[in-house]
């Protein structure tokens, strides 16, 4: 590993998984950078236990829009990112009961303009996938071009493209204090300190802790717990050209994996920043709300995991400069959504850094830096 301690770096990137990685990669070709990371691998908590789909119908207004704006990325990577392509086709379903009619128009009706969704009816619904329970939905929004992602060919690219430009990874450093030296950051490690003129702070779950550790007031963020499981397709069934399924108001998800079904309840349990592991009320909600909508009945669970989805007060991720606090940026808050929006949040996250406008392309999807601030969220304690 390269000796980081006691060395001068222009920024410092607390945290390794997606987002991290990601802005890590676009800052190295302008900046001598450092990534570091506690684990001893990075991308260990959320980035290693995503659902791993890309759509550009799925989450709150800005992450469409930055999705839409990650597609060009995902579909065309730069030569040399990845061994193969980083997208596989899916399709998605935002399927609702008769009740859910309402949330399913009004999605339609968002997602018309940008041409990427459309609303089916019941029996077009049930067709599409067959395992659904007969008379369950009223009706789905379908998005045909959504995809399954390579999580890691996408996070080892970003890595890859980071250490070319010369950024150095550093894992193994728990961050232990920060304080302010000059015009730069002393930063405190379970290996040692090194300095830093510009900290990012990509910490995940745990970014309100080093925000807070660096002086500032947190973002509010709330990490929550999410549960995902495998189980068995129905004997003799191939899940492979199915869609993915989730319900409109997020009650529960399924996504063919591998000849078998990964499934969630789309739990969103409020947790102090941790390694998540399931719990076993969440495993039997999962199971019913599963067995209630599909044509399934889950014997046994081959495997089972839980992840921390981090949001702030109004769901959108944060990327900008502390208020308060010179040379701290935040990237955090991501929700669930972080692989799927990671190429234009990088690139938005590292010309703001940079000080820089907002790469027009993504500009023309709607994404300002505005509505990325932290000043947006105001004062927090």
């Amino acid at each position: 590993m390269t000796p980081v301690a006691g060395s001068g770096w222009d920024i410092a990137v607390v945290g390794a998984g997606i987002a991290g990685a990601s802005v890590a990669a676009e800052l190295a070709p302008f900046a001598r950078v450092v990534l570091l990371e506690r684990e001893a691998q990075p991308g260990y908590h959320t980035t290693g236990r995503s659902a791993a789909l890309f759509s550009e119908t799925y989450g709150p207004p800005a992450i469409r829009a930055l999705s839409r704006a990650s597609a060009p990325f995902f579909r065309a990577p730069p030569a040399g990112f990845a061994a193969g392509p980083l997208l596989s086709p899916r399709g998605v379903l935002m399927v609702g009961r008769a009740d859910q009619a309402e949330a399913l128009a009004r999605l339609a009706e968002e997602v018309a303009p940008h041409g990427n969704g459309r609303l089916l009816d019941a029996a077009e619904t049930e067709a599409m996938l067959p395992l659904l329970r007969p008379g369950y939905v009223g009706g789905a929004v379908f998005e045909d071009g959504a995809s399954d992602i390579d999580v890691h060919a996408l996070h080892q690219g970003f890595l890859r493209r980071f250490r070319d430009c010369g950024g150095t990874i550093a894992t193994g450093h728990e961050l232990l204090g920060l304080s302010r030296e000059g015009a730069g950051w002393r930063v405190s490690t379970s290996r040692g300190d090194l300095r830093a003129a510009i900290l990012v702070n990509a910490a995940g779950a745990w970014a309100d802790e080093i925000g807070r550790m660096a002086g500032a007031r947190g973002v509010g963020l709330v990490p929550k717990r999410r549960t995902a499981m495998i189980v068995a397709a129905p004997a003799g069934v191939d899940p492979g050209p199915w869609p993915m399924a989730v319900d409109i108001d997020e009650e529960f998800y399924l996504k063919p994996d591998a000849g078998r079904l990964l499934i969630s309840p789309a739990d969103e349990t409020p947790s102090p920043p941790c390694d998540a592991q399931p719990e076993e009320i969440d495993i039997a909600i999962c199971i019913d709300r599963i067995e209630r909508a599909f044509a399934l009945s889950v014997g046994r669970v081959e495997n089972k995991w839980a992840g921390l989805r981090s949001f702030v007060a109004d769901k959108s991720p944060v990327a900008g400069y502390d208020a308060d606090v010179e040379g701290l940026f935040w990237l955090a808050g991501q929700g669930g959504y972080g692989i799927q929006t990671s190429p234009a949040l990088g690139r938005c996250a590292a010309s703001l850094v940079l000080r820089k406008p907002i790469p027009g392309e993504i500009a023309a999807q709607g994404v300002t830096s505005a509505a990325l601030s932290p000043a947006r969220l105001g004062a927090t304690a």
